[in-house]
């Protein structure tokens, strides 16, 4: 109930009234039963400009830490994410990764809609990266329709490192800045219904994966790297550059 509160008499006219997002393909949205929303991910903003363009509430998984914050604000914070239906996930791999799956498989047997970021977190470039075959496996135990999104433009209305989004943006060459208008472009369904008991194959999980990524990148228009965004952002740290990093890793594989 605070959920539709929330989105449908403060965050949504907010979000409308000042970004004004370009949404299409919402016709792809299942009116009743379970999907899996597979989405890009740019910014922090997605996870509140995708669930105001779907009418019906998504499931997200937010990081376990903001669940888990001492004091009264990380009580304040985890209790706001708790009402607006994200549920919290262990990031750290193994046993975690497999209670998140099982998490979000339990939301689909609801017959809910459940959203996803199979890079696991956000490009740190713009750039659409590899994405993590559990998303697959989700796919194909759940046999629910899968249904690919491509955030658009919110990595420049809220750039890396910023709190909150900005309405305009200042760029190279131009004298005034521009009013960034987001997009959220919602394709169709994707069936995996073919692979059906083949969940612990890892080459179908990820020629599953990849046929996902493909559908986001066709659909953003994003250039795709061949690399897990974990691994990019850490080169970047370094001062190593991500696209010779892949150039000399392709070299040597070949």
């Amino acid at each position: 109930m605070l959920y539709l509160f929330l989105r449908r008499f403060i965050v949504a006219p907010l979000v409308k009234l000042l970004f004004h997002p370009r949404v299409t393909g919402l016709e792809n949205i299942p009116t009743t039963g379970p999907a899996l929303l597979v989405s890009n991910h740019l910014a922090f903003c997605d996870s509140i400009f995708l669930p105001v363009a779907v009418p019906r509430q998504i499931v997200f998984p937010a990081k376990s830490e903001y669940f888990t914050a001492p004091g009264l604000k990380g009580k304040l914070v985890a209790t706001f994410f708790r009402s607006v239906g994200q549920i919290p996930i262990d990031r750290s791999g193994g046993r975690a990764s497999l209670a998140a799956l099982n998490t979000g498989l339990d939301i689909l047997k609801k017959g809910e809609l459940f959203g996803i970021y199979p890079e696991g977190t956000r490009s740190p470039d713009g750039r659409l990266y590899k994405g993590k075959t559990g998303v697959a496996r989700m796919a194909i135990v759940a046999g629910v329709p899968v249904i690919p999104v491509a955030m658009i433009d919110t990595e420049k209305l809220q750039p890396p490192g910023t709190l909150w989004p900005q309405w305009l943006v200042r760029e190279p060459g131009r004298r005034l800045p521009r009013l960034v208008r987001p997009g959220v472009a919602i394709g169709k369904p994707l069936d995996f219904s073919r692979y059906e008991g083949m969940e612990r194959d890892r080459f179908v999980l990820r020629s599953v994966t990849d046929e996902i990524m493909y559908a986001m990148m066709e659909l953003s228009g994003q250039e795709y790297v061949d690399m897990y965004a974990e691994k990019a952002k850490e080169l970047l740290k370094k001062g190593e550059s991500i696209d010779e990093h892949v150039r000399l890793r392709d070299t040597k594989a070949s």
